[in-house]
């Protein structure tokens, strides 16, 4: 008998794993008989098992749970959202009764009469009273407990004759289906275990439980859906077998030892070039990895086995909370590694309650801010790169900046100083702090302040990373970022100081020379590239190695990316990427957080691994970075009102100056001889071309032979220019707030700029002064204050329009391409006018004005375009397209007369 217990815990738990799916699916759908059907099975499945098995307590509780079913079936009896929650109660009691018994072996007491009553009440015809606060369900048996993972054996093949019929409608099985489960079954005697090839019921018959998310169930062929078969047919399902995990785990430890004997063997035979032994160790190398795939795919679930639980979650939490909550998962097929689904299942458990709870308001609170009454929360899963992303977002409220910030400083995470140089997505992730909770009051679903520190401990735990981006009103989402697995990962191996050290790919970006492009602002190492400038770590001097002394210059930097914040890695060397296998960091290692494991390469050194996550820690580095979303879904947007990055220098008399840095391309300090006179005007040979030199001071002369020169290069297209300072300060991030009345030429304004007054450099006038390739001619404007959105795909002009308009005293956000800005319009996000360029990728500024012309919100809105074909053929292209103005680029003082003439008075703030 123990033997069949055991296999009726794993086929009940499977059948169980899918019910709750399918009642509220019932629920939905009251009049749908197929789901009728399929959970009236198999509770009467359940249980007929229960009485040859003596199970007594739950053949009660499950045959007053049929009666119920039965009425539903026969249409007798309206299903009704009550009666689904008394239903989802009874499969409650079922886990919480399997629970016992997987652990003791023998059904546990309990009393059981008061909803045996409910239940023969309703099957009797009597309404149910108004419900009460849903039961937690049993996490044991919901979960497929130890006991059950233990004792799973072949299933079907082993039970009697008397309980093959109902087994085999909850799932049919195939005479090679048998034959295979009981050769794989133990040798020793077997009581009432006569097998019987049971032939498949007919289609209308056959329930279809979902796969298991418990371990114990290996990843099995997909079976032809059951509902497709004619009826009356058999339904062939591919043959299956049950491995218990510890033999998976086993032969995951031979195969990885293989990978480090292989690796071994191809090293020697590079080293000797012995040509004989080439031949057969590519051979064993091609089925070595064809092996470790193979057994890569038998750990592998979809990441759907760990959502399951989550609709039940949702509605039970809905009615708790008295909410309306909508449940969007998407990507329920992405797989990843057995291990990493088991340890993500409590941290996005955790986040949905967390997101019905704190995220989504109520009905009252939703009509109010112009929303549905129903929230919604949403679940993204998918691959990138050699890892998965799991996004975790609702439409809600949004994560409260000020009551973060005051909290914050009530439990002294950050003093008044701190918050105050902090931008908004900083303050929000003091919610990952340990103890940190805005919640007023304690309940069953929040408020203890044990949270989100222990889902970013969790993720973190695997190699993970977790972020989020919110907005207060709109709603907030979460990011986590896991690898596919932990057992083998591919890794980039380089040297520091003499040491060799594995990096994961997973948090590598790219490989870049260190060249010239290294500099240093207050004694700090900084790398140019492209649009941001890089925090370095040497990792010689980080973990106290021999440190060459031109490193910096002649080695390589290694971009990670940890969150959304990216730094760069100096290391000596780079050799090659390598499948490692990850072995646990020693005991007396652990509380150095810079490494994650060690491995053992291919010529038999032990080599540790680096945790770029320890490594931001030990060092505080990062630099934010939007980071754009696979699908063009993200929304990248700049906004006059948040804080950005400013370059401080300085130049002549005065105190310092600014500009936006994502509008310089390099930081030079150029030696005195490479400055020449063109014109009378300085210029330099920069890549190839004349850059002009624009001294920015009055009086400038050239330096003196052997004197240097600091310049900042802007550069867009083929086009640079080069302004002349005599100092670079300092990187900050600021919200760059203008005063106006500024009437000096070549100047924005003045804006307190880290504790200082601080001139901030019209960059439009300076570049003008190189020439008048740029742009056309400007003068003061005295637009008033109103919402623009600015659609233009080049960084530089974004980075340009924003502040120069908000200097006129416009309020701007700026997208980088059409999709992105029909994003915000999806978003609710509403402007005064629209200035968008014609000539971008995805979808240009002709197809924005069409999709904002064909109706919604944005139908009437001002529509600009900012291009540089001005001949009437462009422009008539554009007014057909739905652009009501045409303005070349960038004549910024054209650009604001067309904003006065298409704003009207009531529509400025």
């Amino acid at each position: 008998m123990d033997d069949l217990i055991a296999d009726f815990l794993t086929e009940t738990g499977e059948g169980l794993a899918g019910l709750d799916a399918a009642l509220l699916r019932l629920e939905k759908h009251p009049d749908d008989p197929q789901t009728i059907g399929e959970i009236f099975r198999l509770i009467h499945t359940i249980k007929g098992t229960c009485g040859f098995l003596g199970l007594s307590r739950l053949e009660k509780v499950a045959h007053a749970g049929e009666n119920v079913l039965g009425r539903y079936r026969d249409g007798s009896l309206p299903v009704t959202s009550e009666g689904v929650s008394l239903i989802l109660r009874v499969v409650d009691r079922v886990r919480e009764i399997m629970g016992g018994l997987e652990a003791t072996g023998a059904e546990p007491a309990g009393d059981d009469s008061a909803i045996i009553a409910e239940l023969d009440a309703v099957f009797a015809g009597k309404a149910l009273a108004a419900e009460a606060a849903p039961e937690p369900a049993a996490p044991v048996a919901a979960e497929g407990g130890k006991a059950r993972r233990s004792r799973a054996k072949p299933a079907a093949a082993k039970l009697p004759e008397t309980m093959a019929e109902p087994l085999a409608q909850a799932q049919p099985v195939t005479k090679a289906t048998k034959t295979t489960a009981a050769k794989a079954s133990p040798a020793r005697p077997r009581r009432n275990a006569a097998p019987k090839v049971v032939e498949a019921p007919p289609a209308e018959a056959v329930a279809r439980p979902e796969p298991t998310p418990a371990p114990a169930a290996v990843a099995t062929a997909a079976a032809p859906d059951a509902a497709a078969a004619p009826a009356g047919e058999a339904v062939a399902v591919a043959q299956t077998l049950r491995v218990n995990v510890d033999v998976l785990e086993s032969l995951m430890t031979l195969v990885s030892e293989l990978v480090l004997t292989r690796n071994q063997l191809l090293q020697l035979s590079r080293a000797r070039e012995d040509s004989a032994l080439t031949g057969p160790l590519q051979r064993l190398s091609h089925i070595t990895s064809e092996l470790q795939e193979g057994v890569m795919k038998t750990r592998m679930q979809p990441i759907g086995n760990a959502w399951k639980g989550l609709p039940r979650l949702v509605r039970d939490l809905a009615r708790e909370l008295g909410k309306k909550i909508e449940l969007d998962m998407r990507g329920a097929e992405t797989e990843l590694d057995r291990q990493v689904l088991e340890m993500i299942r409590d941290p996005l458990t955790h986040m949905v309650r967390n997101s019905g709870d704190h995220g989504l308001e109520g009905p009252a609170e939703r009509r109010e801010a112009g929303k549905p009454e129903a929230g919604r929360i949403t679940l993204d899963a998918y691959h990138e790169g050699g890892h998965i992303i799991i996004e975790v977002g609702d439409d809600g409220r949004g994560l409260p900046v000020e009551k973060i910030r005051a909290k914050a400083l009530a439990q002294g995470l950050a003093t008044e100083q701190e918050l105050a140089g902090m931008g908004e997505r900083d303050i929000q992730r003091f919610i990952f702090r340990a103890g940190f909770s805005t919640a007023a009051a304690v309940t069953s679903v929040s408020g203890r302040g044990v949270g989100m520190d222990v889902v970013r401990t969790n993720v973190e735990k695997i190699g993970g990373t977790i972020d989020l981006r919110s907005r207060e009103g709109k709603g907030t989402t979460f990011l986590i970022k896991i690898p596919l697995t932990l057992a083998i990962v591919s890794a980039l191996i380089v040297e520091a100081g003499g040491e060799r050290f594995a990096i994961p790919q997973i948090g590598v970006v790219e490989l870049v020379r260190a060249g010239d492009g290294v500099t240093h602002i207050k004694d700090a190492p900084v790398l140019r590239l492209r649009d941001r400038l890089l925090p370095l770590v040497s990792l010689s001097r980080l973990l106290r190695l021999e440190d060459k002394p031109d490193a910096e210059h002649g080695g390589f930097v290694v971009v990670t990316q940890v969150g959304q914040n990216l730094f760069g890695i100096i290391v000596d060397r780079v050799f090659d990427t390598e499948e490692i296998v990850v072995k646990p960091v020693a005991p007396i290692l652990r509380h150095v957080t810079m490494f994650s494991g060690n491995t053992i390469l291919g010529d038999g050194s032990v080599i540790m691994i680096l945790d770029p996550n320890g490594i931001a820690r030990a060092t505080g580095v990062g630099a934010e970075g939007v980071q754009e979303d696979r699908r063009g879904a993200a929304v990248t947007s700049t906004s006059s009102t948040e804080k950005m990055s400013l370059l401080l220098f300085r130049a002549g008399s005065g105190g310092p100056r600014a500009v936006p840095l994502g509008l310089v391309a390099r930081l030079e300090d150029l030696p005195a001889e490479r400055i020449e006179m063109s014109h009378g005007q300085p210029v330099v040979q920069y890549r190839g071309a004349l850059m002009p030199l624009v001294p920015i001071s009055d009086g400038w002369v050239p330096p003196e032979p052997g004197g240097r020169q600091a310049v900042l290069v802007f550069n867009d297209g083929g086009r640079a220019m080069g302004l002349a300072v005599d100092e670079i300060l300092d990187v900050v991030e600021e919200t760059l707030k203008i005063e106006s009345g500024q009437e000096r030429s070549g100047y924005l304004g003045t804006a307190v700029i880290a504790g200082r007054a601080t001139e901030v450099i019209d960059c439009a006038w300076w570049l003008r002064q190189a020439g008048e390739d740029w742009f056309g001619p400007q003068r003061p404007a005295d637009a008033r204050r109103t919402r623009l959105l600015v659609v233009e795909d080049s960084a530089f002009f974004r980075n340009m329009l924003v502040p120069a308009l908000g200097a006129a005293g416009f309020e701007v956000v700026a997208a980088a391409s059409g999709t992105q800005a029909l994003k915000l319009r999806e978003a609710g996000e509403c402007f005064d006018a629209i200035v968008s360029d014609i000539e971008m990728p995805e979808l240009d500024g002709l197809g924005l004005a069409r999709a904002a012309r064909d109706g919604g919100p944005w139908h009437d809105t001002p529509l600009i375009a900012l291009t540089s074909h001005t001949d009437d053929a462009a422009v008539r292209r554009s007014r057909d397209a739905g652009f009501d103005r045409h303005v070349p680029k960038f004549d910024r003082d054209a650009l604001l007369d067309v904003l006065r003439g298409c704003l009207t008075p009531n529509a400025l703030h």
